[in-house]
């Protein structure tokens, strides 16, 4: 676990914690954000949708649209010049979010969805409703937080590395 000093100012950035999980974070750590990305997962890609999906000012959707797209999660792509419109759409950045989001859709569909899941996923490969599992990417043996440790990386600042207990 990475050590947190809480100062006596909210924090309003992770941008100088030297922590992988706190730069994730920093770009996709505002609650909208993940909404946003969800529906551009779900094929929502143009402004007004999101607004009329998420009931969100319209000022504070251009603002998370701005820093997606700032961030390299998004890019932005005209459809029409008069007026200008665009898509959002996800970038390689954006699309390597899948397992975050599906890890918190499918913790939400576990533990506050009382009446079931609100959606499924189907796999295209199969056609069977899907739920993703973490593997070894060398053995494939199941990736629980009791079977890993953590261990100092190549970019570790050695007194930040914290261990898991066996």
């Amino acid at each position: 676990m990475q050590p947190t000093i809480l100062d006596s100012v909210e924090r309003k950035s992770f941008a100088d914690m030297h922590c992988s999980v706190a730069q994730c974070l920093e770009v996709v750590g505002e609650w909208w954000s993940m909404l946003i990305l969800r529906d551009v997962f779900m094929g929502v890609t143009r402004f007004d949708d999101f607004q009329a999906r998420l009931g969100i000012s319209r000022n504070i959707l251009n603002q998370r649209l701005n820093h997606l797209v700032e961030t390299g999660v998004l890019e932005k792509v005209r459809y029409s010049d008069h007026p200008p419109r665009h898509d959002y759409r996800l970038t390689d950045k954006g699309r390597d979010l899948w397992p975050v989001l599906t890890a918190m859709r499918q913790w939400g569909d576990r533990y506050a969805a009382p009446d079931g899941p609100p959606i499924q996923v189907t796999h295209k490969a199969c056609g069977h409703i899907s739920k993703a599992v973490m593997v070894c990417s060398e053995c494939g043996g199941g990736l629980e937080a009791r079977d890993v440790r953590a261990v100092a990386g190549p970019g570790a600042v050695e007194h930040l590395v914290g261990t898991t207990r066996p």
